[in-house]
């Protein structure tokens, strides 16, 4: 893949959900998140690569007292199937005793959500919440279901918004989908 082939990808793409409309939803999620943990002084954390998009749209959103790391771990590594969990870079704020937001771009099966959940409640946070801005509909989930959730759609590959296509395509302002073929 190219950069090239991803030019094409997109202009062949069709478009699930266009900046405007994600944007709107991005704005619910924060209101939400708004009600739940701005008296809660949490620490948020961004699932790198795919949640930094989401996560910095977010966080402007959220005028509350809050700490942001992030956690860097990846089942796709550019690809487009996932695999084993890389855990490429920990938090380094402690997470003992506080509760944490985690922030990523889409709830697919579950495993790398859950993983990092796992570890965050292993690392002492006192309540650990997620959110995602898509959520796949499909019965391979694996797990608890996000706390927030800003959009759903149907189970296609899916790029823009921090969703990559074999490492492209994250900045694409708006949320599309691979033609099937």
């Amino acid at each position: 893949m190219n950069a090239k082939d991803a030019q094409i990808a997109y202009k062949n793409a069709d478009c699930i959900f266009n900046d405007a409309e994600v944007q709107r939803a991005i704005d619910k999620t924060a209101r939400e998140i708004h009600t739940k943990l701005a008296d809660r002084d949490p620490i948020v954390l961004c699932v790198m690569t795919g949640g930094i998009i989401p996560a910095g749209h977010l966080l402007t959103r959220l005028d509350f007292p809050l700490q942001v790391d992030y956690i860097h771990a990846t089942r796709y590594q550019g690809g487009t199937k996932g695999g084993k969990l890389n855990w490429l870079v920990r938090p380094s704020v402690s997470m003992k005793g506080r509760d944490v937001l985690i922030i990523d771009d889409i709830y697919d099966e579950g495993i790398t959500l859950n993983e990092i959940v796992e570890y965050c409640s292993s690392e002492g946070a006192d309540a650990i919440y997620t959110a995602v801005l898509v959520n796949k509909l499909h019965g391979r989930k694996q797990g608890a279901k996000p706390d927030f959730i800003s959009l759903e759609t149907d189970d296609r590959y899916l790029f823009g918004y921090g969703m990559d296509y074999h490492g492209y395509l994250r900045n694409i302002p708006g949320i599309y989908a691979i033609k099937d073929s």
